[in-house]
């Protein structure tokens, strides 16, 4: 149903946890393949990708990548971010509702509000980390976003119930 595009550097303990709060969807059916864009990475990240069966991606091809991707829908995500229980659930639902008046949109996860960090910090942020709080969108548009060289912006989405912690 869903293909999962998370772009790397290195830091292969960030990219274990995020792995890990996506392994309850793969079992469940909603993940189908998770792509790591290579932007960087060292040794030990392309190890953890490796043995968690993710297809490791070079930057140069990112995009055709994501525009190949197994999904009808696709999930952006930073390494690091670890998605809260429940995401499964509010992922499925909006997928099945993503489309209500006739287009597909996206959504984004809502930050778990004790992150620890500051509202000016977060507000701050907020610019420079365009998937800060993920995005689940139709893969048209992912590719639409995705370009040359990643997401530069932050589209229109709707905010999920699940949560998300950012790294």
């Amino acid at each position: 149903m869903m293909s999962v595009v998370i772009d790397c550097r290195e830091d292969a303990v960030a990219l274990t946890a995020t792995l890990a709060t996506l392994v309850p969807g793969a079992v469940e059916g909603l993940v189908r393949e998770v792509l790591v864009v290579d932007r960087g990475t060292d040794a030990a990240t392309r190890k953890v990708a490796d043995h968690a069966g993710c297809r490791v991606v070079a930057e140069l091809e990112a995009a055709q990548a994501v525009a190949n991707a197994k999904g009808d829908w696709v999930m952006l995500i930073e390494p690091g971010a670890r998605l809260s229980a429940g995401w499964i659930e509010a992922v499925a639902e909006h997928l099945a509702d993503g489309s209500s008046d006739g287009a597909p949109k996206a959504a984004r996860f809502s930050r778990v509000p004790s992150d620890g960090r500051g509202f000016l910090r977060r507000l701050l942020q907020r610019g420079q980390r365009p998937l800060v709080d993920g995005l689940v969108a139709p893969k048209a548009q992912a590719v639409e976003l995705y370009g040359k060289g990643g997401i530069a912006r932050r589209p229109a989405a709707r905010r999920l119930t699940a949560t998300i912690r950012p790294r």
